[in-house]
């Protein structure tokens, strides 16, 4: 693996790899490309935009791709459920060519929520499907035929572009089968609401896993985003952080509660679900008896607290993306972006 949380500078000095994350809530196109901008111009070395049931996030990311210069473009992430292998595989040669190689392809297996109640098919064997549809798009990427399992006697094309074989992929995965298809065959592992104690759990076993696979050639990038609010006050900063978490463990389904729950905190999601029975993505609460969730899934306060308060997650991850709330004012995500920059 990857130095966790450090890039050589010319000098010979380290200094922090940080991306920026947004999450499938935010819906202000213009907001968005601004805040690739932005990003670009500070230094980040990655900016990612999520999808759920808004945004074609394809279309935004290359808006943004358009509109910066150096910072790579990530999908982060695409539905397995949502597209097909061949859609994904031309989704990201074509991304890889309009940002002249500055693009990542993340995948992930998302939620049953998304995957039924969006996308209409039936949420079996995240693990095995998300493995399935990687293999799929390398071979595509690769120059290869496609790889056919669901008809017979059709003959199989070879995507209609340059192949792009190095195009990286990363992978959102929560639970322990989906960790492991990240390790061995992934290029990067991009979870949301991980622990640092976790991270340092797995990072190691996920090099080893990496190694009996045969993955060798490249390390594992480690990228972790956590919830990330610069205020005028720690306590303003607290509650727009404390309204995201409470969004994502209400509102999603119950897919990133579970995966809370089974890192020790189960009584804390308990709680937060039972404060917040009608949550809305701007109006959340995080009681007192689950404050630790904010310490665990967040960093907030004044630009100075959240410097200071990166700095573990530096030590904890190769990249950590900074993760902007949906629908916070844009003072709010400049003010963020410049206290977090590399």
């Amino acid at each position: 693996m990857a130095a966790p949380g450090t890039e050589a500078t010319l000098d010979g000095v380290t200094a922090p790899r940080r991306g920026v994350a947004l999450t499938p809530m935010e819906t202000r196109r213009d907001v968005i490309v601004r805040t690739a901008r932005l990003a670009d111009a500070l230094g980040y070395e990655a900016f990612s935009v999520a999808e759920g049931w808004g945004f074609d996030s394809t279309l935004v990311l290359t808006e943004s791709a358009l509109s910066t210069r150096r910072i790579v473009a990530c999908s982060g992430v695409l539905s397995v459920w949502g597209r097909t292998p061949a859609t994904l595989a031309m989704t990201a040669a074509t991304l890889h060519q309009i940002s002249g190689g500055r693009y990542v392809l993340g995948l992930g297996p998302s939620t049953r929520a998304l995957a039924e109640g969006f996308h209409d098919t039936p949420f079996a064997h995240p693990a095995d499907k998300l493995r399935q549809v990687i293999s799929k798009v390398r071979a595509l990427l690769a120059g290869e035929p496609a790889r056919l399992d669901g008809t017979r006697g059709a003959r199989p094309l070879r995507l209609g572009q340059p192949p792009a074989p190095d195009l990286p992929i990363w992978v959102a995965a929560m639970g322990d089968r989906t960790v492991r298809v990240a390790a061995e065959v992934g290029d990067g592992w991009f979870p949301l609401f991980v622990t640092r104690d976790r991270l340092a759990v797995w990072v190691p076993e996920l090099g080893r896993l990496r190694q009996a696979a045969g993955q060798r050639a490249r390390p594992l990038t480690v990228a972790a985003a956590p919830i990330t609010v610069v205020g005028p006050d720690a306590e303003t900063a607290r509650s727009v952080a404390a309204s995201s978490i409470a969004w994502y463990l209400c509102a999603m389904g119950d897919g990133y509660a579970s995966f809370v729950s089974d890192q020790g905190y189960g009584a804390e999601v308990r709680a937060v679900r039972a404060a917040n029975p009608r949550s809305k993505p701007q109006r959340g609460v995080v009681p007192a008896e689950a404050e630790i969730l904010l310490d665990e899934f967040a960093v907030y306060g004044t630009p100075d607290q959240v410097r200071d308060r990166l700095r573990s997650w530096d030590q904890a991850a190769d990249i950590v993306m900074v993760g902007l709330p949906a629908g916070v004012p844009w003072s709010t995500i400049e003010a963020t972006l410049r206290a977090a920059a590399p």
